[in-house]
């Protein structure tokens, strides 16, 4: 991966593929690799995709202070600047989806569309997390049992009948093993996340956006796409059935083909 100059800090990205620009921004405690080769090969056949590590991740610069959603939306606004681009297509997931929907109200210039993947707005009618849901992931993290706090994490990031494929589980644990994300910079951007609500304001956003979720999302209920998609102004949802939070990963032709159809939509 490369490393570049943004603002005051570093980010370390990977960039690869032909055609438009395409800047994927990742969830919390993921990397640019967690968004699994299935899925960028898919990406690369159509755009330039821009895959890159959050502030406290990889290579990219260490972590100093807090963390916010608008300060990351601003190192996404700074690594496109960084890298010459003056608008791109937007791919935000989860906490990235959070980011995403920052960047397009403050910087709307730079996005030509804009896709949501299984995220939240925060206020009031967003669904949280049910915290037994990430009671197994805490005690085998207690335990100090680290492949098995990433089983878990597996279990409840994807649908039960994809969780019970193994290749996919062996290539899931095989990047995080590559690349770990600290426990300090995850607990930041889950503080990040907490505070996170642009519910009164999506109305704002006037770039075409497409908001694509799982039905069985465990981590952020579907109820949040449906509700994104309401407060957006000409939204196109899209529900996959009986698919968990990293739809990227069990669906990835389909989301791929999503994206190219959406990028040539015109606001």
């Amino acid at each position: 991966m490369a490393v570049i100059g943004v603002g005051d800090i570093e980010l370390s990205y990977e960039r690869a593929g032909a055609g438009p620009p395409l800047l994927l921004i990742m969830g919390m405690s993921g990397t640019a690799l967690s968004w699994g080769e299935p899925f960028l090969e898919e990406l690369r056949r159509d755009f330039d995709v821009i895959a890159y590590d959050h502030r406290g991740v990889g290579a990219s610069s260490r972590l100093e202070g807090p963390l916010t959603i608008r300060q990351m939306a601003a190192d996404a606004a700074g690594l496109l600047a960084a890298l010459e681009l003056d608008s791109s297509h937007i791919l935000g997931i989860s906490m990235g989806g959070m980011i995403a929907q920052e960047l397009a109200l403050a910087r709307p210039t730079l996005i030509r569309t804009l896709a949501l993947g299984c995220t939240y707005c925060g206020g009031p009618g967003s669904v949280h997390i049910d915290p037994q849901v990430l009671l197994p992931v805490m005690e085998a993290r207690e335990a100090g049992d680290r492949e098995l706090a990433l089983r878990r994490s597996w279990e409840i990031n994807v649908s039960p009948a994809f969780a019970a494929d193994e290749d996919a589980w062996a290539r899931f644990v095989a990047i995080a093993m590559r690349r770990s994300v600290a426990v300090e910079v995850i607990a930041e951007q889950a503080r990040a996340i907490i505070a996170h609500d642009t519910s009164g304001r999506l109305g704002g956003i006037g770039e075409p956006t497409l908001v694509i979720h799982g039905t069985v999302d465990q981590l952020l209920p579907v109820a949040n796409g449906e509700m994104i998609a309401e407060l957006i102004p000409g939204a196109h949802l899209e529900l996959f059935d009986g698919v968990g939070h990293l739809f990227f990963w069990e669906r990835p032709e389909r989301a791929a083909e999503l994206l190219r159809a959406h990028a040539t939509v015109q606001a």
